[in-house]
């Protein structure tokens, strides 16, 4: 699989945004709000390295709790694949722990995304191609 995303947890996107263009980055798409995983989305670019800055919309948000624990920071590397169903079955056999249901990711155009755990590794994401 190739990396799609770095998914890098933020208490404010602006404030964020401003400081990855230090480094080179620039703002690529709009902002999402995502209601249901209760996030704030912003997708950022540097030549071939695309970031995924995740902010929470509410105190129910899942990066709440992340952000209180590390502050900004990385937190998954998302992976696209072409053939979703398998790939999770691989990687369930291989320890991997299903920890989201199957959903479609606004910020991705609609793709089709789910998260996985394993404790050697941490989190990861799936996107479909």
């Amino acid at each position: 699989m190739k990396i799609h995303h770095i998914g890098y947890a933020v208490k404010n996107i602006e404030d964020s945004i401003n400081e990855f263009k230090k480094l080179g980055y620039i703002t690529i798409e709009n902002k999402i709000v995502d209601n249901q995983r209760n996030v704030i989305i912003q997708f950022i670019k540097n030549g071939d390295y695309l970031i995924e800055l995740v902010a929470p919309l509410n105190k129910e948000s899942p990066v709440t709790n992340l952000l209180k624990k590390q502050g900004n920071s990385p937190y998954h590397i998302c992976y696209k694949t072409d053939n979703l169903k398998k790939e999770i079955e691989d990687l369930d056999n291989n320890g991997f722990v299903v920890i989201s249901n199957l959903l479609e990711a606004p910020a991705i155009n609609n793709k089709r995304v789910i998260f996985l755990y394993k404790e050697d590794i941490g989190l990861i994401e799936l996107v479909e191609k």
